[in-house]
């Protein structure tokens, strides 16, 4: 579900981000005072909630807050970034699987700091809008160049340098990072994102400014630090010309994510999509394009399977709710190119938990295809079918 942002807010960052674009070398004195302005951390608490997520080493919910004094809890914050006697909790290290195998670490800050990292970046974005592992003295700098208030940037150092609690089999805690940390934006953080796009972007102003774009016949795609070039017979040399500049810059790439396809006759993967030859199923022609995934559907199968569990015993109104708007944020993410295949899949993977999980709950003899039909799921039932997105309701027949 998307929140909207208060008039009020987005008028504070349309003034920002004009003065930034109008502005590129003027650094921004007068911040911090923003960060803990009622309103921003108000809105900064509901983004933060909308967003889900578990309980950080505190492990207070959402639930919990609001079951006492939400507005006192706010305020609470709002008297410590006043008084600048905030400070961030450990973040709670836990390990979630990758969808090609494997698990990778996500680090999970308490609420409260979310809240207080979400605030900071309703602030800072705008700013930086208008202009990998990270070393936290270059990237302090590369903020630095944009915004000289000292008790943002003590925020910023604060975030980067909480240390990372993790517990064994046992249960006991082991605290690692903290000062002594020297490099990395917490996995997981609210803030973390636009720190590492910001720090990409020296990377690109250097790509600009040294004229690799000519050179080398290429163009950078890059969201955050995920990026792909794109070159026109030159992909070797721009991939060295690369290594070389992350070294400086302090960075390695991710050998493991990184490759020279020929997207001609090779399809690659970039931020959810699979892009290159496709093969047009009418006439069996080929042609370059762009369609989900198989990890992203991959990953959407896992959020439905996850929501759909037996043990969910929310009312089937509440849960096809959630349902519907799992599908509709994905496929609007996914409404560009050949989709249909990809829907389809999704469709028919949700009427099979759908029916699976009303068969059990109401006990439902052998496979409940006839209760449970496609034509009970996708219209009685209220649950949204992807293939009706993709191409429209069909028509019925007139009797």
């Amino acid at each position: 579900m998307s929140l909207q942002t208060p008039a009020k807010i987005r008028m504070l960052q349309r003034k920002l981000y004009l003065k930034a674009k109008e502005e590129p070398t003027y650094r921004f004195y007068l911040l911090y005072d923003k960060v803990y302005r009622e309103d921003i951390l108000a809105h900064a608490y509901h983004q933060a909630k909308t967003n889900h997520g578990a309980p950080g080493v505190d492990g207070q919910t959402f639930e919990m807050i609001e079951s006492g004094d939400l507005e006192k809890w706010l305020e609470g914050i709002r008297k410590e970034l006043r008084g600048k006697t905030y400070q961030p909790q450990p973040v709670r290290r836990v390990m979630i699987p990758k969808p090609g195998g494997g698990k990778r670490p996500l680090g999970i800050p308490s609420i409260r700091d979310r809240v207080v990292q979400t605030a900071a970046k309703l602030v800072l974005e705008p700013i930086f809008e208008a202009d990998h592992t990270i070393p936290h003295c270059q990237l302090i700098h590369s903020v630095a160049r944009r915004i000289v208030d000292r008790d943002v940037l003590h925020l910023l150092k604060m975030w980067l340098k909480v240390p990372v609690e993790e517990r064994d089999e046992k249960g006991n805690r082991r605290l690692t990072g903290g000062r002594k940390n020297t490099c990395g934006t917490p996995q997981g953080g609210v803030v973390s994102p636009v720190l590492a796009n910001l720090y990409m972007n020296r990377f690109l102003k250097y790509w600009r400014m040294s004229g690799q774009k000519e050179r080398l016949q290429a163009q950078v795609v890059n969201y955050a630090d995920d990026f792909v070039i794109l070159s026109r017979g030159k992909a070797g040399q721009a991939l060295n010309w690369t290594r070389g500049v992350m070294t400086k810059l302090g960075l390695t790439l991710n050998e493991a994510k990184t490759s020279i396809k020929e997207a001609r006759k090779e399809s690659f993967s970039f931020l959810g999509y699979t892009f290159g030859p496709h093969h047009y199923r009418k006439d069996g022609h080929w042609y370059l394009g762009a369609s989900p995934s198989k990890k992203s559907v991959a990953r959407l199968r896992g959020k439905v399977g996850d929501l759909l569990k037996p043990s969910n015993v929310a009312p089937w109104p509440e849960v096809r709710d959630k349902l519907n708007s799992m599908l509709q944020g994905w496929a609007a993410y996914f409404s560009y190119g050949t989709r249909l295949m990809a829907y389809r899949a999704v469709d028919n993977y949700v009427l099979d938990r759908v029916r699976h999980f009303l068969k059990r709950r109401h006990k439902a003899p052998s496979r409940g295809a006839i209760r449970y039909s496609d034509a009970v799921v996708f219209g009685e039932l209220g649950v949204l079918r992807l293939r009706h997105v993709h191409v429209g309701t069909l028509p019925s027949a007139s009797k």
